[in-house]
């Protein structure tokens, strides 16, 4: 599986932005797609995790009530939805995709290292 990842740009303090990463190649439900960031100087972070099946996502605390991610099985893209977005959202935003589910309870807590990784969109935030 391939990922294109894009949408990222420069927004004001409070606005909006939506992400999409696009697969290549067929997922099954038991795939897990990820978003994760990387804020310069910063080590990579989770930001959000969903089944392909939709049946269950987990978000990072920080963007609970700000981000959305959803699903367009028909065109294999995940959309990540920013709202009130924050200086501190500035960062490479990068796509991912797993079928490592065992043995955790949280989609947050798969390893970044069972993640096939798509290239990253840049997104940032000015106050």
């Amino acid at each position: 599986v391939q990922l294109q990842a894009s949408g990222g740009g420069l927004v004001l303090e409070g606005g909006s932005l939506r992400l999409s990463c696009v697969a290549s190649g067929r997922l099954s439900s038991r795939y897990i797609m990820g978003w994760f960031r990387q804020a310069p100087g910063k080590e990579r972070e989770f930001v959000v995790a969903t089944s392909w099946s939709g049946s269950r996502t987990d978000y990072a605390d920080f963007v609970k009530g700000r981000f959305t991610v959803s699903r367009d099985n028909d065109k294999n893209t995940v959309y990540l939805q920013m709202n009130g977005l924050k200086p501190e959202d500035t960062a490479v935003y990068y796509c991912a995709v797993t079928s490592t589910i065992d043995p955790y309870d949280r989609l947050g807590k798969i390893p970044p290292s069972s993640y096939d990784w798509g290239q990253g969109t840049l997104v940032t935030v000015s106050s």
